[in-house]
């Protein structure tokens, strides 16, 4: 179990440094191409960790991880299913979904930041509300 909480808290500690990225003074707008490709990955990566700690929840209470092509999304669904987290929460984390998949099916310079924007400014608070959510489960 203490393995188990070192890599969770290893995760968090690399998501929590992501976010301090996000920390800008300026709109994406204001960002040349190669340094919103940066922030993209940094918000790939953020969805990434999620996924992450959701795995290593799932390995603790004996869930299996979904295979195939969808389950990335699978993931989000059965961890509202088995109460790890909620509703409200996974239609957050769909947003980090979508853009994940369309981070990794692309070409960075089709990156739009008008739509990016809703997503670096909400992350902290899904973050946020994502460790208060698996606190809540008393691992």
């Amino acid at each position: 179990m203490a393995d188990f909480i070192k890599r969770i808290d290893a995760e968090y500690e690399s998501i929590e440094k992501t976010l301090s990225f996000f920390k800008l003074n300026k709109t994406l707008n204001e960002f040349s191409e190669l340094e919103l490709a940066g922030i993209a990955a940094l918000l790939h990566n953020f969805y990434n960790g999620i996924e992450n700690v959701l795995r290593q929840i799932f390995s603790t209470k004996s869930i299996n991880v979904p295979l195939g092509s969808s389950w990335h999304r699978d993931l989000l669904h059965t961890a509202m299913e088995r109460s790890i987290i909620s509703q409200t929460l996974v239609d957050e984390l769909k947003q980090y979904l979508a853009f994940r998949h369309f981070f990794s099916h692309t070409y960075a310079l089709e990156l739009n930041p008008e739509r990016m924007e809703p997503l670096v400014t909400g992350c902290v608070k899904t973050f946020e509300q994502f460790k208060s959510e698996i606190e809540k489960l008393k691992l």
